[in-house]
């Protein structure tokens, strides 16, 4: 733990598995201990040290910060130490318990301050305490878990049945995928960016997704972007959003969710308030659930006082006693193995044969986690798209086993797919360009860069049934060539100087032909203007995508590694919207935007 690390009494009966190798690891100073337990023999013989009794305002104060869920569980452990004059050091044990969102007391200590306020800190889970070591942020030691709870699906008890609750089990993907796929069972999570429930039901996603093939990717961002829709705040913002009553105007009423993506306790905690609405029925998955840790961690110990760490030691003994799992089973938990009696989990809502006592899934790492909160952020934020398309005659080319569809017809659904994901605060554009389009220009523009939801004012409908349209409309030129390179440079000129902030800002260039246009700009000169034009502080990616072969894929990859962009070759253009979206996705977690 550091050289303050003295056992007060008994060691505190650490439970749960062995923290991972790369956090700090509590390490107990045995000489000293040793010294410290016969000098409290001695002093018990003598009646040194008193256990019982009043306090008379002497006592050990310890701060303690920890997550909205288990805070009050804390609560009532420090109560009782209080109340039966639990004693440290020949003084009372006072600790006092600050409940704060897990997320931002990681960004607190992300920051490394030089006096933290408190000196244990009680996530939900590792991952927060994790994210802080990797940041470098202030020291951190995990000396054990303390409890734990699964993330499931629960649902109020008319969607459950839609599902074939509690009879029907599913694997983990199969549950998400049931639940997203029904408009009406409307599910919702907290967000992932603030909320260790969230993120870990997003990776759990994720790892299922990864067991199904490829593509995985695609589909996970593609669930991220349905959560997205009904995601709140934090998980406390989350169980407010189910319906308050049996009523139909309360089922059927669309800002209300149906179903959640939330822990057991959360579940157990909503299960047994009162007025909270209808109760929720749990499905476990097959496959394992995610899991909260709630570890035990004491801040920047090598700093704290030799009175504070032994009040520390107390207070986790304290709570890893039989006395305070009772507490901390009262109010929804289960061990820090995993272990929950029946009453808790029939209260939570889980019934036979749902497997309620599968083992625990794998948990992610923290670069995975990192990964996954960039897919997040750049999926369900709002982007700023221009599409700038081949109109060139090759594009009027048949595709092989696509019934006689041209590279422009199956290219220009695929878009039209992609622009259907949007949301009325994307922004999306399109061009197009072949030699000579527009005079001497090879490139006009189609569709201005705007937001989706705005009105057009020449067809007087929304920006997003003007760009349908103009995708539509999108035909081959007759005798024509690819004005690539001129096309690229003004495209990205224009982008750059209307970018966006707050949003996904890229460029994305649909062709199938190297540059026809002699008189353009060389490929030197362009890449060279690329690298100027660049600004890693706004950037602009530009994602190429290759159909057929008698694209330059080897000029693309060189025009696009300035911008931080992608060059992706696409047989089959039905697939540019899954190609798109990975190649945003990578793009976008790349750098600021």
């Amino acid at each position: 733990m550091g050289r303050h690390s003295l056992p007060d009494g008994s060691a505190p009966a650490i439970t749960g598995p062995p923290p991972p190798a790369r956090r700090r690891t509590l390490v107990l100073a045995t000489g000293l201990a040793l010294a410290v337990v016969a000098g409290s023999v001695v002093a018990l013989r003598s009646g040194l040290l008193p256990f019982g009794g009043p306090c008379d305002g002497n006592s050990t104060r310890l701060a303690v910060v920890a997550a909205p869920d288990i805070a009050p569980a804390l609560e009532a452990v420090a109560r009782t130490a209080r109340d039966g004059t639990i004693r440290t050091d020949g003084k009372c044990l006072d600790v006092q318990i600050t409940a704060r969102a897990a997320h931002d007391l990681a960004d607190a200590f992300g920051q490394r301050p030089a006096d933290p306020e408190f000196q244990v800190w009680i996530p939900d889970s590792s991952l927060w305490a994790d994210r802080v070591g990797a940041e470098r942020g202030t020291p951190l030691t995990t000396a054990g878990t303390i409890a734990s709870s699964p993330i499931v699906l629960g649902a109020v008890p008319t969607a459950a049945t839609s599902l074939g609750w509690p009879a029907r089990t599913y694997r983990w993907a199969e549950l998400t995928r049931a639940a997203t796929s029904s408009r009406a069972l409307r599910l919702g999570m907290a967000d992932p960016a603030r909320s260790a429930t969230g993120l870990l039901a997003l990776a759990r996603t994720s790892a299922a997704d990864g067991k199904e093939g490829d593509d995985a990717d695609t589909r996970t961002a593609a669930a991220a972007k349905l959560l997205h829709q009904r995601v709140a705040d934090g998980d406390s913002n989350a169980t407010a959003t189910l319906p308050k009553d049996d009523s139909g105007a309360a089922r059927d009423n669309p800002r209300r969710n149906r179903a959640l993506l939330l822990s057991e306790q959360a579940a157990y905690a909503h299960n047994t308030a009162s007025g909270s609405g209808p109760s929720l029925d749990l499905f476990y998955p097959q496959d394992g659930a995610a899991r909260l840790d709630y570890p035990y961690v004491l801040v920047d110990d090598e700093e704290m006082r030799p009175e504070q760490t032994r009040a520390a030691n107390r207070f986790m003994t304290l709570l890893s006693e039989a006395a305070g799992q009772r507490i901390l089973r009262a109010h929804g938990f289960r061990d820090a193995n995993g272990g929950a009696d029946h009453k808790v989990i029939r209260t939570a809502g889980g019934r036979a044969p749902q497997p309620s006592a599968a083992g625990p899934a794998d948990p992610p790492t923290v670069r995975e986690l990192q990964a996954l909160l960039g897919m997040w952020t750049i999926t369900v934020q709002s982007t700023r798209l221009t599409t700038v398309v081949d109109a060139s005659a090759s594009m009027g080319t048949p595709v092989p086993g696509q019934g006689g569809r041209t590279r422009m017809q199956l290219a220009k659904n695929s878009l039209l797919q992609a622009l259907a994901t949007c949301t009325s605060d994307d922004e999306f554009g399109l061009w197009k360009f072949a030699t000579f389009l527009d005079g001497p220009r090879d490139y006009a523009e189609v569709a201005p860069t705007g937001r989706l939801g705005d009105r057009d004012t020449n067809s007087g409908g929304t920006h997003r049934d003007a760009l349908t349209a103009a995708l539509d409309a999108l035909t081959p030129e007759a005798r024509s060539g690819a004005g690539l390179y001129d096309t690229t440079l003004a495209a990205y000129e224009k982008a750059r100087t209307t970018y966006a902030s707050g949003k996904v800002n890229a460029l994305v260039l649909v062709t199938d032909s190297a540059n026809a246009d002699a008189g353009s700009i060389g490929l030197d000169d362009l890449v060279a203007r690329l690298k100027q034009l660049a600004d890693p502080k706004r950037p602009v990616p530009l994602i190429a995508l290759a159909i057929g072969p008698d694209a330059d894929t080897s000029a693309l990859e060189r025009i696009v590694a300035p911008t931080g962009g992608s060059a992706h070759r696409v047989d089959d253009p039905s697939q540019l919207h899954r190609a798109l979206l990975k190649a945003i996705i990578t793009a976008g977690g790349k750098g600021p935007h």
